[in-house]
């Protein structure tokens, strides 16, 4: 096995080439390589596959049924249960044993159930990265599996290609391609076959394509020079594997509470030991009631009820369009304080787009443009259209043809799209303008000559339009159309219309320049110079629509939002003002130059990061987590390591890639930004509900100790020793009767304040609600031991008299979690909880009204006198409450005054 992993290594390290591709002429590469144009042999390719291994991405996350379901018993929790059910075994105790070893296995079943379905879910959304690949080999075109791709294949590339493997460029033809998922460069990069500079960065190597990117348009040529985990892809998914995936902070806290509540209850055994012993009970029986108080003691059904809520949850978050992979991420969504965004794709829509408009000596936006426009605007878009390759197509959607709603797909370059997209929009169809202008010659764009020009023919002749980098159109042009009139441009003039583009493209727009001329004759030379200059169309990669007033919803809840993204600084300026984002921002160069201290205190400020490396991103995030529960979105493999180091990270369903999927925590489904906030309010209503039915049970559980303790030494001092509360009684009131109470309050609806709250910080079990537990479990525990007195001394009848008033207590307690200061009066009716509570006191009514139940609970009957003042005493407990939080709201508003 050992020996199979070393091979596996050797053949990962070399399937990538070790000295920099990108620094050497194509033709030392190819000698490098062992290769030529003409392709590798079948036969050495053979022999490459043999000795390199397949390329392929190993699997970040594989699906392990088994890993998933030993998964599920990893909590102290469990561990605390694990030991109970020892001690019950150990002294023969077999009702409890079988009882809490229930709990066990049901609490990990449903783990176990939801989280495979989760991953069975992810696997569906899987889209194969890439299948085929054409490569040239012996000389002749071949197309094979991606997987048989190897070092000194070549390449040949494509619009609309997936890269199989890192290549260096032999030939590039107008390529350009989007790297988007590798280095958050959301503008497609123009490739080009020079030599560069050995220390040139990832996103600056124009003469490299990359494993997992897309080509956009134009097509070119490469040798392979790395393939598999040697990738830059592979790279990162080899980093996220070393990225060791921390527990949730709700586990956190549960771990912690489960050793201080183990501590604790061993403590107490020990001291009601000692007690009964110096109170003359047998060492050996007491011993035994001791241990069997801790066991009792623990809250069994607190992890089943929890996972219950979790997986509700859940189900209900995909309502909303996010699926949770894990668990207690449901929870985490709920109390993050800072989400740590990338940009294209989950702010922006990873779409080119024309959002400005320059003509007549004025700049609209797309909404100015639907209101009112001029001729100069018109034309200005015309020429957008009619130069321009992209094409427009109409899909119907619906049962039958002719009644099913048009979608517009656009294909080809993404930026000549937009241009199409932009003025489709705005009312001008491209297959209109064809009709009625023929396409006659086309001089293509060139990185030589920064332009592009096509000649059509109308019923007027033949017209040249044009675009192209708005200094070449300038210098190019004599004449400007504005307002409706064509004016001589002087060399002022072209000043001021170079500092508007300079204007636009400081805003982070990508600006075009368009303008046209009437022709005799059919050249580049006419079709090219003494232009008239239209206008400009500044373009970016827009927010969703819905992602401002996401942002203003995080703000409003105290949430934290951090925008990170590989683009440059004015670009993610420019995506930030328009999403209402503020702050400081920081570039990956100016990261460098900070230690952790440095970047820690800038940080507090900082809302932008721009031109990161997936590396700063992993320190910012695990400087965030410091201080804060961070989230982390994202669809990249570049943003994969972050994900994954995150308390939560939130993977895009649709754009992602496989592995920002795998190690997420979270997938919107529709890659909807503003699911996150959707998300958010669930998790909240989820994290106050756990804190509802956690501290109702635990509350219980100390009248519960409070009630045996009290009684046993009372007894005890009255000549009387008794374990008021048999062993079977208390499991009964926490697996069932508590049980169904605390999943009940699972169902509890959100708190008015939810989204308009920070994020919950404290301690989930601080020092104010352990006081609430002590003033609850000693109410019910001063009352209960007060009802004993109906017994007449009869001890089966004070056992059943303490065991029906704790049922019919803690039902009516649980009313008091279901708001932490609202009154009961103003809260929306939880039918499930009336249910419950109902259903628990029928059962305790059957449990005592049947004589075979008698002997096996030990109790007996009880009269209806009897049970009226049990029930009306127990109601006591509803009405302190009430006035508890009355005075509490006092307090609070005394303060705000």
């Amino acid at each position: 096995m050992l020996r199979g992993k070393k091979e596996e290594e050797r053949k990962e390290k070399k399937a990538g080439i070790d000295w920099h591709a990108h620094a050497l002429d194509a033709k030392e590469v190819l000698n490098k390589l062992g290769s030529s144009e003409s392709g590798l042999s079948e036969e050495e390719a053979k022999k490459r596959l043999k000795n390199y291994g397949r390329n392929e991405i190993k699997e970040v996350h594989k699906v392990s049924a088994l890993a998933i379901f030993i998964s599920q018993f990893n909590s102290f929790f469990v561990y605390l249960l694990i030991a109970a059910a020892l001690i019950s075994l150990l002294f023969s105790h077999w009702l409890d044993f079988y009882a809490i070893l229930a709990i066990i296995i049901l609490n990990a079943s449903l783990g176990f159930v939801q989280n495979y379905k989760a991953e069975k879910a992810i696997y569906a959304l899987k889209k194969s990265l890439i299948r085929k690949a054409k490569v040239i080999r012996e000389n002749a075109i071949h197309e094979i599996d991606a997987e048989e791709v190897m070092p000194g294949d070549i390449l040949l590339l494509e619009e609309g290609d997936k890269i199989v493997a890192d290549a260096r460029l032999l030939e590039a033809n107008e390529l350009q391609c989007n790297e988007a998922a590798l280095t958050g460069e959301s503008l497609p990069v123009a490739k080009t076959t020079k030599a560069l500079s050995a220390n040139t960065a990832l996103a600056e190597r124009k003469n490299m394509v990359y494993c997992g990117t897309e080509v956009v348009s134009g097509n070119g040529k490469a040798v392979v020079v790395a393939t598999a985990m040697q990738t830059e892809f592979g790279k990162i998914a080899r980093a996220v594997q070393e990225v060791k995936k921390e527990k949730t902070p709700l586990q956190k806290k549960l771990d912690s509470f489960a050793k201080r509540f183990s501590i604790g209850v061993i403590a107490l055994a020990f001291v009601i030991a000692l007690l009964g012993i110096f109170f003359g009970i047998d060492k050996i029986n007491m011993l035994l009631t001791s241990i069997s108080l801790a066991v009792a003691a623990v809250p069994e059904g607190l992890p089943a009820v929890i996972t219950i809520t979790l997986a509700i949850a859940v189900k209900r978050m995909y309502k909303v369009n996010s699926l949770i992979r894990k668990l207690p991420a449901a929870e985490t969504l709920g109390r993050v304080t800072v989400i740590a965004t990338d940009k294209t794709g989950t702010i922006t829509k990873e779409e080119m787009e024309a959002v400005r408009f320059f003509a007549d000596d004025k700049i609209k936006g797309l909404e100015e443009m639907k209101r009112a426009r001029s001729e100069s605007y018109t034309m200005l878009l015309k020429i957008g259209v009619l130069c321009n390759n992209a094409r427009m197509e109409i899909k119907e959607e619906g049962e039958s043809k002719g009644k099913g709603k048009e979608k517009i797909l656009f294909f080809g370059d993404p930026t000549e799209q937009a241009l199409l997209r932009s003025a489709f929009k705005l009312g001008i169809d491209k297959r209109a303008l064809e009709e009625r202008e023929v396409k006659i010659k086309e001089f293509p764009f060139s990185s030589a000559r920064k332009m592009m020009s096509v000649i059509r023919k109308d019923k007027s002749g033949l017209i040249s339009y044009v675009k192209g980098a708005p200094e070449v159109i300038i210098s190019k042009s004599s004449y400007e159309l504005r307002n409706k009139r064509l004016c001589r441009l002087n060399e002022l003039r072209k000043k001021q219309l170079l500092a508007v583009y300079e204007q636009l493209a400081e805003d982070g727009l990508r600006v075009l320049a368009f303008a046209y001329k009437r022709i005799n004759k059919i050249s580049q030379q006419e079709a090219e110079h003494n232009l008239v200059f239209v206008g400009f169309q500044g373009l970016l990669d827009p927010p969703r629509p819905e992602v401002k007033d996401a942002i203003k919803s995080c703000k409003e809840a105290g949430i934290e939002v951090k925008m990170i993204t590989g683009d440059s600084a004015i670009t993610a300026r420019a995506i930030a003002r328009e999403i209402g984002l503020t702050g400081n921002l920081l570039t990956g160069e100016e990261i460098d130059k900070l230690n952790d201290d440095e970047l820690k205190e800038k940080l507090k400020d900082t809302t932008i990061f721009a031109r990161v490396t997936p590396e700063h991103k992993l320190r910012i995030v695990s400087l965030l987590k410091q201080n804060h529960i961070v989230a982390v979105t994202g669809d990249g493999v570049n943003d994969a390591p972050a994900l994954k180091k995150a308390d939560i990270g939130i993977a895009m369903g649709q754009r992602g890639t496989d592995v920002a999927r795998d190690v997420s925590d979270v997938v919107l489904v529709d890659d909807n930004f503003a699911s996150i906030v959707n998300g958010v309010k669930e998790g909240r209503r989820v994290f106050d509900n756990i804190k509802k039915f956690s501290y109702y049970l635990i509350s219980s559980n100390l009248a519960e100790i409070f009630i045996v303790t009290f009684a046993l030494l009372f007894g005890a001092k009255l000549g009387i020793p008794m374990l008021i509360l048999l062993p079977i009684q208390l499991l009964w009131i926490n697996l069932v009767t508590d049980g169904i109470i605390a999943i009940a309050l699972s169902f509890e609806g959100y708190e008015s304040n939810v989204m308009k709250k920070k994020p919950e910080r404290a301690e989930l079990f601080n020092a104010r609600i352990i006081a609430i537990w002590l003033l609850l479990a000693g109410f019910i525990t001063a009352f209960t031991l007060l009802l004993l007195n109906l017994a007449n001394g009869d001890a089966i009848k004070m056992s059943t008299i303490a065991f029906t008033a704790l049922v019919f207590f803690e039902g009516f307690n649980a009313l008091n979690f279901r708001s932490f200061r609202e009154p009961i009066y103003k809260l929306k009716a939880n039918w499930w909880l009336v249910g419950a509570i109902v259903l628990a006191f029928c059962l305790q009514l059957f449990i005592l009204s049947l004589p075979f139940m008698h002997k096996f609970f030990g109790v007996t009957a009880l009269n209806a006198r009897e049970l009226g003042l049990i029930f009306v005493v127990s109601l006591l407990v509803l009405v302190g409450g009430e006035i508890f939080k009355f005075v509490l709201r006092k307090v609070e508003s005394k303060k705000r005054k």
